[in-house]
Formats: C-alpha cells, structure tokens, sequence
C-alpha cells in the first residue's frame, strides 16, 4: 500500500499549486487526477496571470505571490514566459476617472498612465481612438497553459519526486485513506481536494453549501493576415468594468452606467476583451461568461461576434481570421472568489470559484501548506 504525506486529487493548476508548496517543504506528494492529463479550466485559459484588476485584498495579495513563482519555477520548468505587462486601452470618457483613482490606490503602484502614443509603443496595431485613456501595468506574466501546466506537473514529478497518478478517480476520502474507483488504497497523513468545477464526487454537501455553480466561457484563436508583436496582453474599456480591482472602485460607477447603457450585449454576455499572443504569432482571444448549474457545451456565434467586435474596435488587424474556438468551465460562486473548506483536521476542499486560478493557485497552496503543516520563518 502506497504511503505519502499529503495527497492532492485534482491535477489542474490549483492542486500543482498545493502540490509545489508541499514538495518544497520536503514532504511526499502523491497528486490524483481522473483524467490522463490536466483537461479543465486550467489548459482552457489565456494563461494571462494577472495581478493588476484582481480584487483588492487576498485576490491581489495571492495573485502578486503567485506571479513570483510563475516566474522563479519557469526556466527550471522549461516554461517560456511570452509576454510580460498589460496595456489596458479606453476609450470611453468614463473610463479616464477608473484609471486615475485605480493609480492613486495601492494596488496602482508600479502602473502607469500612458499616452496613447506610449500605448502604441507596447502594442502597435492599437487603434489610437481606443487608447485616449491607458494604463499600463507591468505586472503580468503570460504562458501557453496548455504547454505550460503539463510542464509544471513534470517539473514536479522530476525535480520533486511527486508521483502522479493519473487515470484515477477518488471515490471516498478517510483520512489516512483514499479509495480509488478501483478498490485501491492510497495512504496519506493529509488530503486536499482541489475539484475544480466537478461539485459531486467527494464531499458533495459540503462544496453546495458555499453556492456553488458553473461559468461557461467561448475562446478564440485568432490569427492576423500579417505578422504582429503584442509587446503585453491587451484588455479595453469592458474590463475596466468587470475586474473587480476596478470595478468596486466609486469611481467606476458612470463607467458601468455608460457600458450598460451603449454595450448591453456584451455587458449581459459577460464580455470583456483579454487579448494576449503565443509564440506562433497568433492572438488567443476571449471571452464571455454564463452561468448555470450544467451549461450547454456549445458556443453561439452571436457571442464570438460581440468578443471579436470590441477585438476590432481595439485592434487594427484587417483580414485575421478565426482558426480555433473552444469552450471552457470553471467553479463560480457570487459572494465569494475561492474558498477552503476543512472536513477534518486533516482533510482540505479548497476551490477557486472564479477565472483567477492561474493567476493565484500558487499563493493559495502555500497559504493552505501553512494552514496545514505551520507557517515558515
């Protein structure tokens, strides 16, 4: 019978998170996944870890410690970081104010105010009317998720020693003991569930009593008929009123009033455009968000149509076309961005019930491992 330290069932980013703070404590990591590899929100996403937007407090907090060890694991990892910083272009009038009082917050520092010359600077194909307002941050990271969570899951398992058991689904957890749907038993002193948006096969109960439910998202990839370098992620006027590090601001009020009012299409389908580029010179671009208990798999091309209609109205690229679209999920809750539950003392259910996991699961799975085992000096 296998024994280890801690056992983590769920492999996307947030249970490699718990799974990397815990193997650099030295403990032995056993990580369960059903699938045969990582295949949910996590290789679903921009793979934009965004600090500047995140809501104030933990949310930036987390997402701040996070992108530092995006970036201290990534060359060990073999993780090519594609992009660094944000431009955030408005154009709207109201938006000139969310900008100002974001700078004067604390979650300002480092950002700037740019021009919309300066803006150009960074991202060439901007269209000069939609930057009169922009901030600029350079904050952020950017990998290819779908490249870079299998890469951090071998890093793991090579220069850790974490064993992955994928393929494999928990049935019950008694801890010191999990079963697998097999009959199998693998022994750990500590458990944590890191289910994504899967709310029925361990601890049901439990995760519903936190309101629980799904957010459906419609991506695209998008590539310009010429080359063109995106020097950092792009995002416009819509996420000034939908990141939260923004949105709660006073002052984004008549913003959210004016977006209602003239962009109430893209405000009622959850639209904001991140626009970010992998190495191959194409643009991954998104995206909307719906919610329900069980969404449908399938995208509507009137929503694509509202995404890649602000995507033109930022960005000057005639002729690019649409070469891939893809339909992702995520846990989603209203009154809360994440959550730990704690069935025992040595059982944890920790899920992030908004789009931030990329961007925060790091600072979470050291936060848990301190939680668990004490926090370091």
């Amino acid at each position: 019978m296998a024994s280890f330290d801690l056992a983590i069932v769920g492999a996307g980013i947030v249970g490699l998170g718990h799974a990397l703070a815990a193997a650099r404590r030295g403990k032995r990591v056993v990580v369960i996944d059903r699938d045969a590899q990582a295949n949910g929100a996590s290789v679903r996403n921009f793979g934009f870890v965004t600090v500047t937007g995140q809501g104030a407090g933990d949310c930036w907090n987390l997402a701040r410690r996070a992108r530092d060890v995006w970036v201290e694991i990534a060359d060990a990892a073999g993780i090519d970081i594609l992009q660094r910083g944000l431009v955030l272009a408005g154009r709207l009038p109201e938006s000139e104010a969310v900008i100002e009082a974001f700078l004067a917050s604390e979650m300002g520092e480092g950002c700037e105010r740019l021009s919309a010359g300066q803006a150009l600077s960074h991202v060439p194909c901007l269209r000069p009317e939609a930057a009169r307002f922009a901030l600029y941050s350079p904050h952020e990271v950017r990998v290819e998720s779908r490249q870079a969570v299998p890469l951090v899951a071998r890093f793991l398992a090579e220069r850790h020693g974490v064993e992955f058991r994928w393929g494999t689904s928990v049935v019950a957890v008694e801890a010191p003991r999990l079963i697998t749907a097999d009959g199998g038993v693998i022994e750990a002193e500590a458990v944590i569930i890191c289910p994504g948006d899967e709310f029925t096969a361990l601890f049901p109960e439990r995760i519903a009593a936190y309101g629980v439910t799904r957010c459906k998202l419609q991506m695209m990839r998008v590539r310009p008929a010429t080359p063109v370098a995106l020097g950092t992620a792009v995002m416009s006027d819509l996420g000034l009123g939908r990141y939260l590090g923004y949105a709660e601001l006073p002052e984004a009020e008549p913003l959210k009033r004016r977006l209602d009012a003239e962009m109430a299409a893209h405000r009622e389908n959850g639209i904001h455009l991140i626009v970010t580029q992998s190495a191959d010179g194409s643009l991954v671009v998104g995206d909307s968000h719906h919610y329900a208990a069980t969404p449908d798999p399938f995208g509507a091309e009137g929503v694509d149509q509202l995404i890649l209609d602000e995507f033109d109205a930022v960005l000057d690229l005639p002729g690019r076309t649409v070469t891939e679209r893809w339909i992702g999920t995520y846990a989603s809750a209203t009154s809360r961005w994440r959550f730990t539950d704690k069935p025992s003392e040595a059982v944890r259910i920790v899920v992030v019930t908004s789009g931030c996991g990329a961007s925060t699961a790091f600072g979470i799975g050291e936060e848990t491992i301190d939680e668990l085992y004490g926090r370091q000096g």
